[in-house]
């Protein structure tokens, strides 16, 4: 498998695409980002779909590989294992078409031109913010957890969760991530920091989710649980 993106894949950039279920959205979100990024590499880790989510990517040209736990952190470290060569930036986003890829170009301009940042995220909550992209509840709970975030992490972010994001791979290399789900938001905005370096948002649109929404109320939890348990690796 270490071989599927070997020396004909090599470019300075590459993307990775966790997707579980998503046939509506996962071939959108790769045309678009081709669009804006010729020809860019694509990685998709796939979390065992049940519908034509891999015939789709595949389709479009994509890497697809498949993680063996479930939840996108255990799909991030999946990611990481397989990538057998040193791009410079990695971009991370969702395979709902929910993050329009027009931002990217700028995210990875904010990299290129300033060395002390290594990680640029996408801002949901700006003037350009419309509830209607977010179910109220979901929207109260993410700003509950932003806060919290912010209070008990000093990582000073508008938004901490945000499923958008470019990096450098430097940050990300042989990086072996505890959480398994949603919470690995949490944990790699602390990575970056704890790397040395700083973190740069970008405003963004957002648009509603082609598919069924996999984000649950419970899950919320689980980014509570993480946000603490940060704090006390940063105090020890």
């Amino acid at each position: 498998m270490n071989q599927l993106l070997g020396e004909g894949h090599r470019g300075a950039v590459l993307a990775i695409i966790a997707a579980l279920n998503e046939e509506e959205g996962i071939g959108f979100t790769i045309a678009e980002l081709r669009q804006y990024l010729e020809n860019v590499p694509v990685l998709v880790v796939d979390g065992h779909s049940v519908d034509r989510t891999v015939e789709v990517a595949k389709k479009f040209d994509a890497e697809v590989v498949f993680q063996e736990g479930r939840g996108k952190g255990n799909a991030v470290a999946k990611a990481i294992e397989e990538v057998d060569y040193d791009p410079r930036y990695v971009i991370l986003t969702d395979a709902d078409f929910t993050y329009p890829a027009e931002y990217v170009p700028k995210m990875l301009s904010v990299l290129e031109e300033n060395s002390d940042v290594g990680m640029v995220a996408g801002n949901r909550f700006n003037s350009h913010f419309h509830l209607k992209g977010m179910r109220n509840r979901f929207y109260v709970g993410n700003r509950l957890l932003a806060f919290t975030h912010n209070l008990f992490n000093g990582v000073g972010m508008r938004d901490p969760l945000t499923g958008l994001r470019v990096l450098r791979w430097e940050v990300l290399k042989g990086w072996k991530p505890k959480s398994k789900g949603f919470d690995v938001e949490v944990e790699l905005n602390h990575l970056v920091e704890n790397k040395g370096f700083t973190i740069a948002e970008v405003p963004i649109h957002y648009r509603d989710r082609l598919g069924e929404k996999k984000l649950k109320l419970r899950h919320g939890f689980t980014i509570f649980n993480r946000i603490l348990a940060e704090s006390v690796r940063e105090r020890v």
